[in-house]
Protein backbone atom coordinates (compact mmCIF):
# COMPACT_ATOMS: atom_id res chain seq x y z
CA UNK A 1 0.00 0.00 0.00
CA UNK A 2 0.90 3.69 -0.24
CA UNK A 3 1.75 4.07 3.44
CA UNK A 4 3.43 0.70 3.79
CA UNK A 5 5.88 1.61 1.02
CA UNK A 6 6.47 5.03 2.57
CA UNK A 7 7.16 3.51 5.99
CA UNK A 8 9.49 0.89 4.50
CA UNK A 9 11.64 3.60 2.99
CA UNK A 10 11.52 5.58 6.22
CA UNK A 11 12.70 2.57 8.16
CA UNK A 12 15.62 2.06 5.79
CA UNK A 13 16.67 5.72 6.03
CA UNK A 14 19.98 6.74 7.57
CA UNK A 15 19.98 7.14 11.34
CA UNK A 16 20.74 10.83 11.65
CA UNK A 17 22.61 12.37 14.58
CA UNK A 18 20.52 14.34 17.06
CA UNK A 19 21.85 17.77 16.15
CA UNK A 20 19.70 17.36 13.04
CA UNK A 21 16.64 16.04 14.84
CA UNK A 22 15.13 19.45 15.60
CA UNK A 23 14.78 20.01 11.89
CA UNK A 24 12.27 19.92 9.06
CA UNK A 25 12.06 19.26 5.34
CA UNK A 26 9.46 20.61 2.90
CA UNK A 27 8.78 19.80 -0.75
CA UNK A 28 6.34 21.67 -3.03
CA UNK A 29 5.89 19.98 -6.41
CA UNK A 30 3.84 20.78 -9.53
CA UNK A 31 3.30 17.94 -12.00
CA UNK A 32 4.36 19.19 -15.43
CA UNK A 33 1.99 16.74 -17.13
CA UNK A 34 -1.33 17.69 -15.54
CA UNK A 35 -0.57 20.69 -13.32
CA UNK A 36 -1.54 18.96 -10.08
CA UNK A 37 0.12 20.42 -6.98
CA UNK A 38 1.52 18.56 -3.99
CA UNK A 39 3.27 19.53 -0.76
CA UNK A 40 4.97 17.20 1.73
CA UNK A 41 6.47 18.10 5.10
CA UNK A 42 8.57 16.11 7.56
CA UNK A 43 8.21 17.72 10.99
CA UNK A 44 11.17 16.67 13.13
CA UNK A 45 10.96 17.31 16.86
CA UNK A 46 10.76 15.73 20.32
CA UNK A 47 8.54 12.67 20.46
CA UNK A 48 6.97 13.66 23.78
CA UNK A 49 5.35 16.74 22.22
CA UNK A 50 1.54 16.61 22.20
CA UNK A 51 0.98 17.37 18.53
CA UNK A 52 -2.49 17.58 17.02
CA UNK A 53 -4.54 18.62 13.99
CA UNK A 54 -6.85 21.61 14.39
CA UNK A 55 -9.71 22.31 11.99
CA UNK A 56 -11.26 25.77 12.01
CA UNK A 57 -14.43 26.33 9.94
CA UNK A 58 -15.00 29.36 7.78
CA UNK A 59 -16.83 32.38 9.15
CA UNK A 60 -18.01 35.70 7.81
CA UNK A 61 -14.45 37.04 7.91
CA UNK A 62 -12.22 33.94 7.81
CA UNK A 63 -11.44 30.97 5.56
CA UNK A 64 -11.73 27.35 6.62
CA UNK A 65 -8.33 25.88 7.47
CA UNK A 66 -6.56 22.84 8.88
CA UNK A 67 -3.32 23.26 10.76
CA UNK A 68 -1.01 21.00 12.70
CA UNK A 69 1.29 21.77 15.58
CA UNK A 70 1.24 21.94 19.38
CA UNK A 71 0.74 24.35 22.29
CA UNK A 72 -1.92 26.31 20.38
CA UNK A 73 0.62 27.19 17.70
CA UNK A 74 0.39 26.13 14.04
CA UNK A 75 3.62 24.66 12.67
CA UNK A 76 2.08 24.18 9.22
CA UNK A 77 -1.29 23.99 7.52
CA UNK A 78 -3.58 24.46 4.52
CA UNK A 79 -6.79 26.41 3.91
CA UNK A 80 -9.85 26.07 1.67
CA UNK A 81 -8.16 28.01 -1.14
CA UNK A 82 -5.13 25.70 -1.25
CA UNK A 83 -2.73 28.08 0.49
CA UNK A 84 -0.18 26.15 2.55
CA UNK A 85 2.52 27.28 4.92
CA UNK A 86 5.30 25.67 6.89
CA UNK A 87 8.64 26.57 8.42
CA UNK A 88 12.06 25.15 9.18
CA UNK A 89 14.72 26.11 11.69
CA UNK A 90 17.79 27.89 10.28
CA UNK A 91 20.93 29.54 11.68
CA UNK A 92 20.19 32.67 13.74
CA UNK A 93 20.04 35.94 11.83
CA UNK A 94 19.23 39.58 12.50
CA UNK A 95 15.69 40.57 11.49
CA UNK A 96 14.81 43.97 10.02
CA UNK A 97 14.39 46.91 12.38
CA UNK A 98 10.77 47.38 13.43
CA UNK A 99 9.87 43.71 12.84
CA UNK A 100 9.19 41.05 15.45
CA UNK A 101 8.64 37.33 15.80
CA UNK A 102 5.20 35.78 16.50
CA UNK A 103 5.70 36.33 20.27
CA UNK A 104 2.95 33.90 21.23
CA UNK A 105 0.59 34.80 18.39
CA UNK A 106 -0.68 31.88 16.32
CA UNK A 107 0.48 33.65 13.18
CA UNK A 108 0.05 30.59 10.94
CA UNK A 109 -3.63 30.30 11.83
CA UNK A 110 -4.11 34.03 11.27
CA UNK A 111 -2.46 33.83 7.85
CA UNK A 112 -4.53 30.84 6.69
CA UNK A 113 -7.70 32.51 7.96
CA UNK A 114 -7.21 35.63 5.85
CA UNK A 115 -5.09 34.80 2.76
CA UNK A 116 -5.80 32.93 -0.49
CA UNK A 117 -2.46 33.04 -2.30
CA UNK A 118 1.28 33.24 -1.79
CA UNK A 119 1.19 36.91 -2.77
CA UNK A 120 -1.44 37.63 -0.12
CA UNK A 121 0.56 35.65 2.46
CA UNK A 122 3.68 37.71 1.81
CA UNK A 123 1.64 40.92 2.11
CA UNK A 124 0.09 39.67 5.37
CA UNK A 125 3.47 39.05 7.00
CA UNK A 126 4.68 42.45 5.79
CA UNK A 127 1.60 44.23 7.13
CA UNK A 128 1.99 42.56 10.53
CA UNK A 129 5.78 43.22 10.49
CA UNK A 130 6.49 39.55 11.22
CA UNK A 131 9.99 38.16 10.68
CA UNK A 132 11.77 35.03 11.93
CA UNK A 133 15.28 35.22 13.34
CA UNK A 134 15.98 31.48 13.43
CA UNK A 135 13.77 29.98 10.71
CA UNK A 136 12.59 30.47 7.18
CA UNK A 137 8.92 30.58 6.18
CA UNK A 138 7.52 28.47 3.34
CA UNK A 139 4.40 29.45 1.36
CA UNK A 140 2.77 27.50 -1.48
CA UNK A 141 -0.66 27.88 -3.08
CA UNK A 142 -3.15 26.25 -5.41
CA UNK A 143 -2.07 28.38 -8.36
CA UNK A 144 1.37 26.80 -8.63
CA UNK A 145 3.28 29.52 -6.77
CA UNK A 146 5.70 28.86 -3.93
CA UNK A 147 8.30 30.95 -2.09
CA UNK A 148 10.61 30.77 0.90
CA UNK A 149 10.96 33.90 3.03
CA UNK A 150 14.25 34.46 4.84
CA UNK A 151 15.39 37.39 6.95
CA UNK A 152 19.16 37.81 6.72
CA UNK A 153 21.33 40.59 8.13
CA UNK A 154 18.30 42.81 8.63
CA UNK A 155 16.82 42.32 5.14
CA UNK A 156 14.00 40.17 3.78
CA UNK A 157 14.92 37.71 1.03
CA UNK A 158 12.31 35.97 -1.14
CA UNK A 159 13.38 32.74 -2.84
CA UNK A 160 10.99 31.97 -5.69
CA UNK A 161 10.15 28.52 -7.03
CA UNK A 162 12.22 27.84 -10.13
CA UNK A 163 10.84 25.24 -12.48
CA UNK A 164 8.21 22.97 -10.97
CA UNK A 165 9.44 22.44 -7.39
CA UNK A 166 10.78 24.14 -4.29
CA UNK A 167 12.61 22.47 -1.38
CA UNK A 168 13.48 23.72 2.10
CA UNK A 169 15.46 22.07 4.88
CA UNK A 170 17.54 23.81 7.53
CA UNK A 171 20.01 26.05 5.77
CA UNK A 172 19.40 29.53 4.43
CA UNK A 173 19.08 29.33 0.66
CA UNK A 174 20.11 32.98 0.33
CA UNK A 175 23.10 32.50 2.65
CA UNK A 176 24.13 28.82 2.80
CA UNK A 177 27.49 29.66 4.37
CA UNK A 178 25.64 30.60 7.60
CA UNK A 179 25.46 26.90 8.52
CA UNK A 180 23.79 23.50 8.05
CA UNK A 181 25.17 23.35 4.51
CA UNK A 182 25.69 21.19 2.53
CA UNK A 183 22.53 19.32 3.50
CA UNK A 184 22.22 15.70 2.43
CA UNK A 185 18.50 15.73 3.24
CA UNK A 186 18.00 18.53 0.70
CA UNK A 187 20.16 16.66 -1.80
CA UNK A 188 18.22 13.43 -1.21
CA UNK A 189 14.90 15.11 -1.97
CA UNK A 190 16.28 16.91 -5.02
CA UNK A 191 17.74 13.74 -6.52
CA UNK A 192 14.40 11.93 -6.20
CA UNK A 193 12.47 14.89 -7.61
CA UNK A 194 14.71 14.93 -10.68
CA UNK A 195 13.83 11.28 -11.24
CA UNK A 196 10.13 12.13 -11.02
CA UNK A 197 10.57 14.76 -13.71
CA UNK A 198 11.85 12.13 -16.14
CA UNK A 199 8.78 9.91 -16.04
CA UNK A 200 6.18 10.24 -18.79
CA UNK A 201 3.09 9.33 -16.77
CA UNK A 202 1.42 11.71 -14.25
CA UNK A 203 2.99 11.93 -10.81
CA UNK A 204 1.02 10.71 -7.77
CA UNK A 205 0.90 11.87 -4.15
CA UNK A 206 2.57 8.59 -3.22
CA UNK A 207 5.52 9.31 -5.50
CA UNK A 208 5.97 12.85 -4.18
CA UNK A 209 5.82 11.42 -0.68
CA UNK A 210 8.51 8.90 -1.57
CA UNK A 211 10.69 11.73 -2.87
CA UNK A 212 10.56 13.38 0.55
CA UNK A 213 10.85 10.14 2.52
CA UNK A 214 14.63 9.96 2.33
CA UNK A 215 14.82 13.08 4.52
CA UNK A 216 12.93 11.71 7.52
CA UNK A 217 14.65 11.12 10.83
CA UNK A 218 14.26 7.76 12.53
CA UNK A 219 13.50 8.17 16.27
CA UNK A 220 16.61 8.31 18.39
CA UNK A 221 17.10 8.60 22.15
CA UNK A 222 19.68 11.12 23.28
CA UNK A 223 21.63 11.72 26.46
CA UNK A 224 18.87 13.58 28.29
CA UNK A 225 16.54 10.60 27.95
CA UNK A 226 14.32 12.30 25.38
CA UNK A 227 13.57 10.83 21.97
CA UNK A 228 13.64 12.94 18.83
CA UNK A 229 12.84 12.25 15.20
CA UNK A 230 10.13 12.82 12.62
CA UNK A 231 7.12 13.68 14.78
CA UNK A 232 4.80 13.52 11.77
CA UNK A 233 4.82 13.69 7.98
CA UNK A 234 2.02 15.45 6.14
CA UNK A 235 1.12 14.75 2.49
CA UNK A 236 -1.24 17.11 0.65
CA UNK A 237 -2.65 16.89 -2.86
CA UNK A 238 -3.70 20.54 -3.05
CA UNK A 239 -5.44 20.12 -6.42
CA UNK A 240 -7.76 17.29 -5.34
CA UNK A 241 -8.10 18.10 -1.64
CA UNK A 242 -6.41 14.92 -0.41
CA UNK A 243 -4.68 14.99 2.99
CA UNK A 244 -2.65 12.23 4.65
CA UNK A 245 -0.65 12.44 7.89
CA UNK A 246 1.63 9.78 9.37
CA UNK A 247 2.47 10.33 13.05
CA UNK A 248 5.88 9.13 14.27
CA UNK A 249 6.48 7.01 11.14
CA UNK A 250 3.65 4.72 12.29
CA UNK A 251 1.55 3.47 9.36
CA UNK A 252 -0.96 1.91 11.78
CA UNK A 253 -2.10 5.39 12.84
CA UNK A 254 -2.34 7.10 9.46
CA UNK A 255 -4.89 9.92 9.27
CA UNK A 256 -6.62 10.53 5.93
CA UNK A 257 -8.96 13.46 5.29
CA UNK A 258 -10.98 14.72 2.34
CA UNK A 259 -10.23 18.44 2.55
CA UNK A 260 -13.16 19.41 0.33
CA UNK A 261 -15.59 17.74 2.74
CA UNK A 262 -13.74 18.93 5.82
CA UNK A 263 -13.75 22.59 4.77
CA UNK A 264 -17.53 22.44 4.33
CA UNK A 265 -18.03 21.50 7.99
CA UNK A 266 -19.38 24.11 10.39
CA UNK A 267 -17.85 23.04 13.72
CA UNK A 268 -14.22 23.19 14.71
CA UNK A 269 -12.55 20.00 15.81
CA UNK A 270 -9.25 18.75 17.14
CA UNK A 271 -7.56 15.46 16.27
CA UNK A 272 -4.81 14.35 18.63
CA UNK A 273 -1.76 12.57 17.25
CA UNK A 274 -0.71 9.66 19.44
Amino acid sequence: TFMLRIILLLTLSILFSFNQTIACSILYFVDQENGKIYIVNNEDYWYDEDAYLQFMPSSKDTYARLWYGWDKFAQGGVNEHGLCFDGAVTPEQEIPEGYKGPNGRNIGDELLASCKTVEEGIAFLEEKKIALANAHFFLGDGEGNAVILEWIEGEKQIIQKEGNYLIATNYLLAKPEAGNYPCYRYNSIQERVKQLELQAEPVTLQQVGMAAAGAVQVPKEVGNGKTGGTLYTSFINISDGEFVLVPKLNNEKVIKLDLNSLFAEKKKRKIKLD
